[in-house]
């Protein structure tokens, strides 16, 4: 039986990036993948929605809004497949490139469903006809579409008139009504992108507001900007019943119904934890999500869970740092994972960055802190390029540390400066310290610190 120092099962962002790190760093290194390397990021994720994204805003500029800058055209068409074409050879592009990366790292990688078990002290891993023995194992398998259990959706999948977020990448067509259940992020781009592409878009929500746990005020002006564009939002609503091109939802008290072409179901993404042998082993797993300390550790000695899975912020990103966390203490490296500074991307237009603490969070901590607002417009770069609009940069203080816990923005180039503010706050940096800075000029990004002035 092969031994390695490391095995991960699981080839998305967080597995391949940790199995890559572990390598690097000497260790002998097996990652077996079930399907496709890049996991949902890659194939079925971000990448694929930035490519419609990106289509969308070019057909955007091109069918009329680059009119105030003396450029036109004539007949502008937006061709979804050729879209879906684009979206699938940038996808294999980068599927390809991590590959490559992990063969340079001399990472072994077996295409097969994992299975854990240990015999004595040894912990292993079976892929098919294989088995290999581990000294650490990292779990890094993924997550899922959530199904709500809503009558009708499960035989409106089968039918294929429901789909998810996997399933609405590779249509070819565009639907004439479009309707969205779930008003996260996921169903936010997915609106932008079908509205523009000449779909009718309506999203049901359940929450009395969008985009989830993100603050409040940014994410009414993002909706307001879908609606502009024709997007029906209907919040504090619930899907009741999906049948044959009708839903059911209930709003202010009372029944209502909504046509569609194509329904697409947006609620949450459930973590992958039924690896088989998981339970035998006897890896804690809480509302189906693996259990982890700060060094990305289960309860089982040796065994990790990195990524989606451990459900703690399902986003590729934080993947990556997790799995640096968990190959640092098979190292013996002394590092610990914060979530203090998890940014968040909405990659609409105008975009949306969210980061640290929203201003409902911070009041449910008992943090005393003040509020520092700008709008966009302070921002030359941007209005020159945008014109003026509504967006905004907020942020939020700790009055007794002076220190940033939390920004959310909407504006061009948001997911660009973002980082910037994380690094404000993971570093605990003063805010004097941080309005002696020099922004250059003209950016978008010199709009945190016209709003620390204020």
């Amino acid at each position: 039986m092969q031994e390695f120092d490391v095995i991960v099962i699981g080839g998305g962002p967080a597995g391949y990036n940790s199995a890559e790190y572990a390598a690097h760093h000497g260790k002998s290194v097996l990652l077996v993948e079930k399907k496709n390397l890049g996991g949902t990021c890659l194939n079925a994720g971000c990448i694929p929605t930035k490519t419609f994204l990106y289509a969308s805003k070019m057909y955007h500029y091109a069918s009329g809004a680059g009119e105030a800058y003396g450029v036109t055209a004539k007949d502008v068409t937006l061709d979804h497949e050729t879209v879906v074409k684009k979206k699938n050879e940038v996808v294999k592009t980068l599927v390809q490139g991590v590959a490559g990366g992990l063969r340079r790292g001399k990472v072994k990688v077996v295409t097969g469903t994992a299975k854990v078990s240990r015999e004595g002290e040894k912990l292993i891993v079976s892929a098919g006809e294989e088995s290999f023995a581990g000294k650490d194992i990292l779990i890094a398998s993924g997550s899922a579409p959530a199904i709500p259990p809503i009558e009708g959706v499960k035989e409106e999948l089968e039918r294929g008139t429901v789909v998810t977020s996997d399933e609405i990448l590779d249509m070819t067509e565009i639907p004439a009504k479009l309707l969205i259940v779930g008003g996260g992020v996921i169903g936010f781009e997915m609106a932008a992108y079908f509205q523009e592409a000449g779909s009718k878009v309506t999203v049901i929500e359940m929450m009395d507001k969008v985009l989830g746990a993100n603050d409040r005020e940014v994410s009414a002006l993002l909706q307001q900007e879908l609606e502009k564009k024709g997007v029906t939002f209907y919040l504090s609503s619930g899907v009741t019943k999906v049948s044959k091109g009708v839903v059911t939802f209930t709003r202010d008290g009372r029944i209502d119904v909504a046509a569609y072409d194509k329904a697409l179901m947006c609620v949450g993404r459930r973590p992958n934890s039924n690896v088989e042998g998981l339970a035998e082993l006897g890896v804690q797993i809480e509302r189906g999500a693996i259990v982890t300390d700060e060094h990305l550790c289960t309860n089982v000695p040796h065994v990790y869970a990195i990524g989606d899975v451990n459900g703690k912020a399902m986003l590729a990103h934080v993947g990556y740092r997790e799995g640096e966390v968990a190959v640092n203490h098979i190292l013996g490296k002394e590092d610990r994972m914060s979530y203090d500074a998890i940014c968040g991307v909405v990659y609409t237009s105008p975009e949306a960055a969210f980061v640290g603490m929203s201003e409902e969070q911070a009041k449910g901590a008992g943090i005393s802190y003040t509020v520092k607002k700008a709008s966009i417009n302070f921002s030359g770069r941007h209005v020159a390029e945008n014109g003026m609009s509504s967006g905004i940069c907020k942020i939020l203080i700790d009055k007794e540390r002076d220190v940033i816990i939390g920004a959310a923005i909407m504006s061009s180039y948001a997911s660009e400066y973002i980082y910037s503010l994380a690094l404000m706050i993971e570093n605990r940096i003063p805010v004097e310290s941080i309005k002696r800075t020099i922004f250059p000029h003209p950016t978008v990004c010199e709009v945190v610190r016209e709003a620390l002035f204020l």
